[in-house]
């Protein structure tokens, strides 16, 4: 009898455990922090069919081990969700990535000296394109300038040949040479258009730099030259930039992204993409078109989880003012280095307020780009007008891109309405050198990137890098943070607004999913969710402050796959 008993419950043990699932991937030997209030900490992740099916130590999953399962030991290292790019642009990413990337200059000189190198590449009459200068950034600016902006002079010497559009950091403005403006037919009688500034010098001379809605002059002269391009050499070269993009990310741990303006064309090229399999991350795009480009064209719309979780656009984005650097930002009073110039109004009201009933119309988010306190302000009254369910969990998750300089009172009013900030923690830092040059001392210390006001006033917030406007890497962006310093000099801004290391990483992982709706398969590692992990060098949330520079990724699992390994 007691052997009848013994082989009867062994047998019912072998059952037991043959029916547990074998995963395809196990992690073991991790530090994982899960984002996850249920199961904070693990050791171990079994892995099957993209999802994460168990999480404990490594005892626990041993019974999801089967003969064809793959493992990685993680040996100590510090495992998370795989993080979210919460506001970046993607394919101009991947244009960045092709043409000239003057993100890294210090001076006029060597931006000149970059274009001279690429003039020496191309034939008469090419366009050479390039991205990222910020003068407020040089080490040294020409003495012949207006607002820091030099001439075009030396630069023009030098590009006789070829016509020269140079965007400015933050695509707020943009730089050309004499020959572009030839191109372009600009005269000393040409007109600032409303929205934006040919800047000029007191007698009226051009010095090159479009601000604004402006850059629309330069910007028609340069779509005229593309559009003599072969259709096919222009997709090639997209897809290129998107190959290029899609590696950046995953060497930065980025397994989503969320994208912040793609038209009609691109959606159509990305949804080929994901029903093809070409996609290595899962990408989530903003429609950025004009009211009448998209008034009757959305009934296709919203487009969820394309190609096995791969593409979704949910969003309308547009924008109410420019950027900071580029005196674009809209302010309640003027600037402090500009008197009497509050900034620009670069989308009519009435145009945002369209966009915002198509929005509420076709079920989709509205995303609108403000960058200074009155563009915020106005945004959230278009916001508590429009929107139609309010609040975070059952409200519609209407997002400010940016919201970077916010009126005090207008900062509970993101957790009244239920309105996401989404905001990009580089730019604080990266800006900081000029940002109490613009708006003087108290509206800095009160209102500028107020992360840590916004978070105690319970606002849910997303964060990112606005990607080509900064670089990728999400490791500054998490180092920004917590520390609000610059790297290359320790400068810091008005600390008292820092966010926690754990703040710092949901605000790149659980936050950015429920910014997009997807808090429910991704942004944490919980059963059920989308495998997608990355494991790092150091502990993000015990490792010191100068560790958290040196942080390398390790590797990128996206679905379960590894995408890219160290």
């Amino acid at each position: 009898m007691r052997l009848f008993v013994f082989l009867f419950s062994w047998a019912l043990l072998c059952l037991s455990c043959s029916t547990e699932p074998k995963a395809d991937l196990i992690i073991s030997s991790g530090n994982i922090y899960t984002v996850s209030p249920s199961l904070p900490n693990a050791e171990a992740i079994a892995i099957k069919d993209g999802k994460i099916i168990d999480l404990g130590t490594n005892t626990d999953l041993e019974k999801h081990k089967g003969p064809d399962t793959k493992t990685i030991n993680a040996k100590g290292k510090f495992v998370i969700p795989g993080l979210i790019e919460g506001h970046g642009h993607f394919s101009g990413m991947g244009k960045s990535l092709i043409n000239i990337n003057l993100l890294n200059t210090k001076s006029w000189e060597e931006v000149i000296d970059m274009v001279a190198e690429k003039a020496k590449t191309l034939e008469k009459g090419e366009w050479i394109d390039g991205r990222g200068w910020h003068q407020e950034k040089w080490d040294s600016i020409p003495l012949q300038n207006v607002h820091g902006y030099p001439f075009h002079d030396k630069l023009s010497e030098i590009t006789k040949d070829n016509p020269v559009i140079l965007t400015h950091a933050s695509g707020h403005s943009l730089f050309a040479n004499k020959a572009a403006m030839d191109a372009a037919g600009l005269s000393l009688d040409t007109q600032s258009p409303s929205g934006g500034e040919i800047v000029r010098a007191s007698d009226g001379y051009a010095l090159g730099v479009f601000e604004e809605r402006a850059m629309s002059i330069i910007r028609n002269a340069h779509q005229e030259y593309l559009d003599n391009i072969p259709a096919e050499q222009k997709h090639k070269i997209w897809l290129k930039g998107i190959e290029l993009a899609q590696q950046k990310c995953l060497e930065n741990g980025i397994t989503s992204f969320q994208d912040a303006g793609a038209s009609f064309e691109e959606i159509e090229d990305y949804k080929k993409l994901a029903n093809e399999g070409s996609f290595d991350i899962r990408l989530w795009s903003m429609i950025r078109l004009s009211y009448n480009q998209m008034k009757g064209k959305l009934d296709q719309f919203p487009i969820i989880d394309q190609g096995d979780g791969f593409f979704t656009v949910r969003a309308i984005k547009s924008e109410i003012d420019g950027a900071l650097g580029a005196f674009g930002a809209w302010l309640l009073k003027p600037y402090d280095d500009k008197p009497g110039f509050e900034g620009q109004n670069t989308t009519p009201i009435t145009e945002v307020s369209n966009i915002a009933k198509l929005a509420k119309q076709h079920d989709l988010q509205l995303c609108v780009h403000g960058i200074g306190d009155r563009g915020n302000r106005l945004i959230l009254d278009l916001f508590e007008e429009y929107m139609p369910t309010k609040g975070y969990e059952n409200g519609s998750r209407w997002r400010v891109e940016h919201a970077q300089h916010l009126h005090p009172s207008d900062i509970i009013r993101f957790k009244e309405l239920g309105a996401i900030a989404s905001m990009q923690t580089i730019h604080c830092t990266s800006d900081s050198p000029f940002v109490e040059k613009r708006l003087g001392h108290q509206r800095s210390k009160e209102g500028a990137y107020a992360w840590r006001s916004l978070l105690d006033s319970g606002a849910r917030l997303a964060n990112g890098t606005d990607v080509p406007v900064e670089d990728i890497n999400p490791i500054d962006c998490i180092y920004a943070a917590v520390t609000r310093k610059r790297k290359d000099n320790g400068f810091e801004f008005f600390t008292e607004q820092k966010m926690t290391r754990a703040e710092a990483i949901k605000s790149y992982t659980l936050d950015n999913a429920f910014a997009a709706f997807e808090e429910e398969v991704k942004g944490s590692l919980e059963v059920g969710k989308y495998a997608d992990i990355v494991i790092l060098s150091n502990d993000l949330l015990t490792c010191t402050e100068e560790e958290i520079l040196d942080t390398e990724v390790l590797y990128t699992i996206v679905g379960g796959e590894v995408k890219y390994q160290k």
